[in-house]
C-alpha cells in the first residue's frame, strides 16, 4: 500500500488519466497490464506479497513474461515515503523499472532515487497538452543494458554453391575453415 493514503482527488484522476494513455502508448508492442486507483489487477513476483505498480508491461507470445515495470506519480507523491515504500521494491524487480512523473519533479525524483540507491532504468516526465498526455525522457540510466531483442538473429552459413563452371563447387566457408574447390573434370578428346 502507497505512503499517501489519500491522494487528492484531481490528482488520482491525473495519475489514472496518464495510466490509460501508457497502456494505449504501449498496447502494439507488448500484453499492457494496469492498476489504476488502488486496484489489484495485475502483480508482479509471487510468494506472500506481491508488488502491483501501476503499469506492467508483459510480452506478447505464450509466456507472457515482464518486460518492465512502470509507476506513476503526481505531484504530492514524489517523496521520500513513496520511494522507500514503493520504487525500491520495484527496482528490485529483475526487470527494468520506468518512473513517470510531473514535468517540475524531475530532479526531485532522480535525486530521491540517487540517494535511496533506488535503481531506476528511465525517469520520464508527462505534461498535459489539452486532453494528450506529453512524455519526454528525461532520465536512463547508462548502467541498464538495452533491450534484448525477441528472436536473436544469428547469421547462416551459405549452403554450397556452383560456380559458373557447372561441375565446380565450393565448401562454406566458416570461420577457420578452407574454402574448398573442386576441380573441374578434363575429358580427353578421342582421336
Amino acid at each position: 500500500m502507497s505512503p499517501i493514503l489519500v491522494r487528492p482527488v484531481r490528482e488520482q484522476l491525473e495519475h489514472d488519466r496518464v495510466i490509460r494513455q501508457l497502456q494505449a502508448k504501449f498496447r502494439r508492442k507488448y500484453e499492457v497490464g494496469i492498476n489504476p486507483a488502488g486496484e489489484l489487477n495485475v502483480p508482479v513476483g509471487t510468494g506472500s506479497a506481491p508488488i502491483y505498480p501501476d503499469v506492467v508491461l508483459m510480452a506478447m507470445d505464450r509466456g507472457r513474461r515482464v518486460q518492465c515495470v512502470v509507476e506513476v506519480e503526481t505531484g504530492e507523491s514524489v517523496n521520500h515515503l513513496e520511494a522507500l515504500a514503493q520504487w525500491a521494491h520495484l527496482s528490485r524487480t529483475r526487470v527494468p523499472f520506468h518512473l513517470y512523473v510531473p514535468a517540475g519533479m524531475v530532479d526531485v525524483a532522480r535525486r530521491l532515487s540517487e540517494d535511496n540507491n533506488i535503481h531506476v532504468a528511465e525517469i520520464w516526465s508527462y505534461h498535459s497538452v489539452g486532453d494528450q498526455m506529453r512524455f519526454t525522457m528525461a532520465f536512463r540510466n547508462k548502467e541498464t543494458p538495452p533491450p534484448v531483442p525477441k528472436k536473436p538473429t544469428v547469421p547462416k552459413e551459405p549452403k554450397a554453391v556452383a560456380a559458373t563452371g557447372g561441375n565446380v563447387k565450393k565448401a562454406a566457408a566458416g570461420p577457420g575453415r578452407k574454402t574448398a574447390v573442386k576441380k573441374p573434370i578434363k575429358k580427353k578428346k578421342k582421336k
